[in-house]
């Protein structure tokens, strides 16, 4: 036992300064042999280096394992490539997995999307969802459908495709990101959310169709102390590249969280973008300051409606408080005030950092979330003059038909079309050195993504998408998407029973919470919910 707790030490010992032993040796060495000392410009660096790390202070596994703890940072920093290509299976990566990334990149560069021997689900298990199809294929569907975006109170509505590129800000994205991205957008015929970050040179590049966000930060249309500045937003609201306004009230990945961005990422563009002095903290407020109720919300709407000439106006939030979705509605009726629609936004979303505990514990999943708010809607008698639209995950023909059956009018996503980009999903986005120039500022990165070569596989891999999509309506023997429903949609709830979605979630008849409530399970969110504030009534 001794002896092997004897080896067992010496084996630790050579782990912690064999690695700086061997270089000295071989130092001195190489310093003795003349033929030899070229290889001195390799040890007396790697030299330097083990000296340096035993006596530095800052980090433990350097003092302990001087040159050889710098293995572990390497191998962090590889870790996500070679988890992904050498470790995970096809179904096994998270946030998208391989095959779902591997469909993103062939309908963006045009090649072939089929996929062989059937399917690798395990259709006896939860991760199977299905659509119904019919004996009667309709072969006759239009090649293409789009959405009408504007109520009664909208005088410059909107048809919108119905799939589109989701809030993305320049910023968070690089500037050739945005350019690519606006240009697929205008050779698509779809459009481009700004994202909070205010309307950049580059969105405004191509001239593609653009949805302008508006967050708590009122970027690119706030005065000097970052209050909303009226005359400003008009200025660009009235812009035509700019078709509807987007009010953020939250977002899938860190819903009630705001946000800054350090002075030292305030470039001279970004600046410019969002109407901040170059090289100051860039801040993003949890909440709005330009209204604080449900009524206020739907005034300051209508009141961005008419400085933006007319376009249609909505709201972007990721679920949270029932009660608060229904104060909405009923301030809607109360006011006679109507949002042109509303964008859910799921907790599986989001393309930005945010801390941990707000991606994997807050917000509500786009399923129950849509879900909720369509039964929001058509309870209330507002679905007819309020789209709904669904972002969160978006990246097939299939879980657009989803979407459709829940509720939805358009869906829009975000990181899909960052795949179709180029991103190989590194999960570097907030660090500045995505290795595909999409999430990055840096110039020396940017500079692979060119933005011509790019924009072509944004817009074909919108297209594929959306013939895939039309495909499966038509396998459904439907004229159009907004006839799919839920009993179309079916989900196992064990190895051995299915139910249609149908029955397993409930779906409100139009006016129903008007007119019995209490025969909901809404009743008592619905009861709590008060126009003039957001508060639970007690």
């Amino acid at each position: 036992m001794r002896n092997r707790a004897q080896m067992r030490e010496s084996s630790e010992l050579f782990m912690r300064f064999g690695p700086t032993l061997v270089v000295a040796l071989l130092t001195a060495l190489f310093a003795m042999v003349e033929w030899l000392r070229w290889g001195l410009v390799f040890t007396i660096p790697l030299l330097l280096l083990a000296i340096y790390d035993f006596f530095q202070r800052r980090h433990t596994l350097l003092r302990n394992y001087p040159l050889l703890a710098h293995v572990r940072w390497l191998m962090e920093d590889l870790r996500p490539y070679a988890r992904a290509y050498f470790v995970e299976g096809d179904l096994e990566g998270r946030p998208f997995n391989q095959q779902q990334r591997a469909l993103v990149y062939a309908r963006a560069k045009g090649q072939l999307d089929s996929h062989p021997f059937g399917t690798e689900l395990d259709v006896y298990s939860d991760e199977y969802e299905w659509l119904a199809h019919s004996m009667v294929p309709n072969d006759r569907a239009p090649p293409e459908w789009r959405v009408d975006v504007g109520s009664e109170q909208c005088s410059k509505p909107y048809s919108a495709s119905l799939l589109n590129i989701s809030a993305m800000s320049f910023g968070s994205l690089s500037a050739n990101a945005i350019m690519a991205l606006n240009k697929g957008a205008a050779a698509g015929g779809f459009y481009h959310d700004t994202g909070e970050g205010g309307i950049s040179r580059y969105h405004r590049s191509h001239g593609g169709d653009l949805v302008w966000e508006i967050g708590s930060g009122y970027f690119g249309c706030r005065d000097g102390n970052g209050s909303f500045d009226p005359a400003r937003f008009a200025d660009s609201a009235q812009d035509d590249q700019i078709k509807m306004i987007e009010i953020k009230l939250s977002q899938g990945a860190k819903p009630g969280h705001g946000g800054v961005l350090p002075g030292t990422k305030v470039t001279a563009e970004i600046a410019e973008a969002r109407g901040v002095t170059i090289g100051t903290d860039c801040i993003s407020p949890p909440a709005h300051a330009t209204f604080s109720t449900p009524t206020g919300m739907l005034e300051w709407a209508a009141k961005l409606r008419d400085l933006s000439g007319g376009k249609p106006v909505g709201i972007k939030l990721c679920v949270g408080k029932p009660h608060e979705v229904f104060a909405v509605m009923k301030a809607m009726r109360e006011t006679g005030i109507r949002l042109d629609y509303i964008v859910v936004d799921g907790a599986e979303g989001g393309t930005g950092a945010a801390p941990i505990e707000f991606s994997n514990r807050v917000g509500m999943p786009l399923r129950e979330g849509l879900i909720l708010v369509r039964n929001a809607l058509v309870g209330s008698g507002l679905k007819p003059q309020v789209k709904l639209a669904a972002a969160g995950m978006v990246h097939s023909g299939a879980g657009m038909a989803m979407n459709f059956g829940l509720g939805a009018d358009w869906s829009n996503a975000a990181r899909a079309f960052m795949f179709a980009l180029g991103c190989v999903q590194s999960m570097k986005c907030h660090t500045d050195a995505c290795p595909t120039g999409v999430a990055t500022q840096d110039s020396t990165r940017q500079r692979g993504l060119v933005p011509m070569q790019k924009a072509e596989r944004v817009a074909r891999f919108q297209r594929h998408t959306l013939h895939s999509f039309r495909e499966l309506v038509v396998a459904m023997g439907l004229d159009n998407p907004w006839q799919i429903n839920p009993h179309l949609m079916s989900e196992r709830i064990n190895g051995a029973q299915s139910d249609s979605l149908g029955r397993l979630y409930d779906f409100l008849e139009p006016g129903q919470l008007l007119d019995s409530p209490d025969s909901t399970p809404y009743a008592k969110a619905w009861a709590a919910a008060w126009a003039d504030t957001f508060a639970e009534a007690g």
